[in-house]
């Protein structure tokens, strides 16, 4: 990357970050298999430390399997507000480098260090700089990507965790791709993944190289776009903070969910995590979306629009809900892949409804009170009685 012409970007992502904030906040769980999600057999894993991950325990993965393939594991409840905390100082460190960062969510971000060079060195220099602050101020170790677009940083920053810095220069993309398992496709799902593995095509230097025909087999009439990603190929800007258009959360599930109850558990939990996020940020959204992921792929979403722009826990939860169960009217019985909820629309104009005050108030001040003392006590201090109710 040693072209004027060339992008430099980097993709930070925090090692096992929720496992990690809580091995460091808590040092009797430093060295043991630590799994962060719901404590009980129906939840599933939010994260996961690295010494749990040997036993082949995933996010996503549901707490009965995990705790199957590690039955030693010690599990503890998401600290959602304590882990804003820390990414408000992880991520006051990219803004050291540069304004142009492009949060993905609370522990993994893309920076645009073209125009840092100058000041900052090459972008070599300023990753080892990043993980090198961020490890003075959070105590955590960050793995970073370097390369000229966002999709092969991305790819990269994975390669050599925890605590990796894997650089892939423009000439020498294919060099470093082409040996790749598919699976390290980021977008490549496990089951569309096992399809392209199942017909011969095992890296992605294969991918890169095959028959346009069997791709066309394989990915129908988006063929193309995932030979570019094969390649490395990727002209996507890096969109920074403070034109963020939404705030999401979302879930792929190991196995597909069909149990309702259990389906509107991890809802719960998941619009939980963006008011969270939302108010860390200090922002409050205007419109409240889901978006369902069948077994086969099919793929939804729902939204509504607020009267009052909204970060509070139980409003976002029940508009996500609300979406919800009008879906499930027409789906008696799902098979669920994927769950998320989203929130966007900051700048609208706030309507206030002087009989809603009162409750917005209450409201605001309850998740206030749970943020405060999640942040102090841990997640297992204090839960929301809608999602306790239904993982009993």
């Amino acid at each position: 990357m040693s072209a004027d012409g060339d992008r430099a970007i980097l993709h930070v992502d925090m090692d096992a970050f929720y496992a990690s904030v809580e091995q460091r906040d808590h040092p009797e769980l430093r060295g043991k298999p630590l799994i962060v999600g719901g404590v009980s057999g129906r939840g599933v894993v939010a994260a996961a430390s690295y010494e749990v991950r040997r036993f082949g325990v995933r996010s996503a993965m549901p707490i009965r399997r995990a705790l199957a393939l590690c039955p030693e594991a010690v599990c503890v409840r998401p600290r959602m507000a304590r882990y804003a905390e820390v990414s408000a100082q992880v991520f006051s460190v990219f803004h050291e480098f540069t304004p142009l960062v492009e949060g993905l969510s609370l522990d993994e971000a893309y920076l645009d260090v073209t125009g840092s060079r100058t000041l900052k060195g090459d972008a070599l220099h300023i990753a080892r700089d990043v993980k090198r602050r961020v490890l003075e101020i959070t105590s955590l170790t960050a793995s970073v990507g370097v390369a000229s677009n966002k999709l092969v940083a991305k790819i990269a920053s994975d390669l050599h965790k925890p605590d990796g810095l894997t650089v892939v220069p423009k000439e020498r993309i294919h060099e470093i791709l082409d040996p790749l398992p598919v699976n390290r496709l980021p977008g490549l799902g496990r089951k569309l993944g096992d399809r392209v593995f199942a017909s011969g095509l095992s890296t992605l230097g294969a991918l890169r190289r095959a028959e346009d025909e069997k791709l066309r087999s394989l990915f129908g009439r988006h063929w193309q776009s995932w030979r570019d990603r094969a390649s490395g190929l990727d002209d996507r800007e890096v969109e920074p903070d403070h034109d963020e258009k939404s705030v999401s959360n979302e879930c792929t599930f190991s196995e597909d969910l069909r149990d309702v109850g259990l389906m509107k558990t991890e809802l719960s939990a998941l619009a939980d995590k963006v008011a969270a996020r939302l108010r860390a940020k200090d922002l409050k959204a205007s419109c409240i979306g889901i978006k369902v992921r069948l077994h086969d792929f099919t793929t939804l979403t729902r939204q509504c629009t607020l009267i009052t722009p909204s970060f509070e826990s139980r409003v976002i939860s029940g508009r996500a809900l609300a979406l919800f169960e009008a879906w499930l009217t027409t789906q008696p019985r799902p098979r669920i892949r994927l769950l998320g909820v989203s929130s966007s629309d900051f700048d609208g104009k706030v309507q206030t409804d002087l009989f809603a005050e009162p409750t917005r108030q209450q409201n605001e001040k309850l998740d206030a009170t749970l943020d405060a003392i999640r942040g102090k006590f841990g997640g297992t201090a204090v839960s929301r009685a809608s999602i306790l109710k239904r993982r009993r």
